[in-house]
Formats: C-alpha cells, structure tokens, sequence
C-alpha cells in the first residue's frame, strides 16, 4: 500500500506501477491520488481546523480538475452520500476526524471513497478496531460504492476474515513476507483462518 501511494519512505527497486495504462510509478503522492488512485487509511489521522466539508471540497476539486467547486455544489453532494450511507448530516462540519471514533473515521474514509469516485481504491485494514456494528456499517458502504461504480476495483488488506462475511472477494492473495504465495477464491480466505499462516509460510522457503 505504501509503495502503491507513493510514501518516499519506499523505494521502488524493480518494475513499474500502472493506472489504466500509464506508468505513475515517478508521480507524487497528490498527482497518483489525482489520477484515480485512493487510501483508504489503517489509522486515519485528525487535522484540527480543516472541517470535513472543506477538505471534501479541496480533494475534489484536485480529483477532478475543477478550480472552483462550489461550497454549496459540494455540501449538496456530501449531505446526499451521508444519507445513503447512513451517517449524521452534522458530521460535515466537524474538524478532520477530531474527536471521531474508530468507526466514524472508517466510515469517513468510505464517503471520502464515494465522493473521489478513484479507479482503484487501497483499503488497508478497514476492519481495524471496529466493533461488530461498525464493522457492518462500513462493509454495507463500501457494497453500496461497489454497486453503483462497478468498474472500481478495490485492493482490500486484511488479517481477519470477518468482513469478508459482508464483503464477498473477486479473488484472493495471500502476503508472505511482502511476496504472494497463494492465489484462489473466497475459500482461501476461510482456509487461512482456519489454518493461520504458518502453513502458508512453508511456501516461502
């Protein structure tokens, strides 16, 4: 996920990282997020003073190309995705997850997904610290985005198979020590859970 995003913590060594078939591995950060490229955070950060409606509006506008989203255009679409994902309309106009709960910032992280419409999203560890029902909340979001743009593909990482119990895989990798050492369907999933890894990390060697 970091190396996909671009964290200059990472050097890419070999290969290349293509988005509908241009070569971004040179890009920033900004400019893979601008061509369609998404995070969706293990541990969301707070930005005290910058309210979620002005950040919407200014990830928009980068994503999008448009200088000057309105502020109203953009609250219209905002107040609409958070009834569809059943989220407080009063959540806007607070601060960048400040304050939020470990289920209010994942369920952020999903309209902020609606809202850039990005052609591949990365989801590391949505599941992370969500209890039972929020867990669910987030799942029946990312399902609603799934079916209204099914041609978003989305990378999600997990340790845990819970959410994939509301979230049926396309296919699924298993990551040894950052090398795929497995490739099936949604019963591989349930094969590493009842397994663990250590019958997988026999591959490896």
């Amino acid at each position: 996920a970091n190396v996909l995003l671009g964290n200059p913590a990472y050097e890419v060594d070999s290969g290349t990282i293509e988005l509908l078939g241009e070569d971004i591995t040179a890009c920033s950060p900004d400019e893979r997020a601008a061509r369609g490229l998404f995070l969706g955070f293990q541990h969301p950060e707070s930005i005290s003073g910058v309210s979620v409606l002005n950040f919407l509006r200014q990830a928009m506008s980068t994503r999008k190309g448009i200088e000057n989203y309105s502020v109203l255009e953009v609250r219209l679409l905002v107040l609409d995705w958070c009834r569809r994902l059943g989220m407080d309309q009063r959540f806007v106009e607070r601060y960048l997850n400040e304050g939020f709960s470990g289920g209010e910032r994942k369920r952020n992280e999903i309209l902020q997904m609606a809202l850039l419409e990005p052609a591949f999203a990365v989801l590391d560890e949505t599941d992370s610290g969500l209890d039972i029902d929020a867990l669910k909340a987030v799942a029946e979001g990312i399902a609603i985005i799934r079916s209204e743009r099914p041609q978003l593909a989305i990378l999600l990482i997990t340790h845990y198979h819970r959410i994939l119990d509301h979230l049926a895989p396309d296919v699924v990798h298993v990551l040894v020590d950052g090398r795929i050492v497995e490739t099936g369907g949604p019963e591989l999933a349930r094969a590493v859970e009842e397994q663990g890894l250590a019958a997988f990390r026999a591959r490896v060697a």
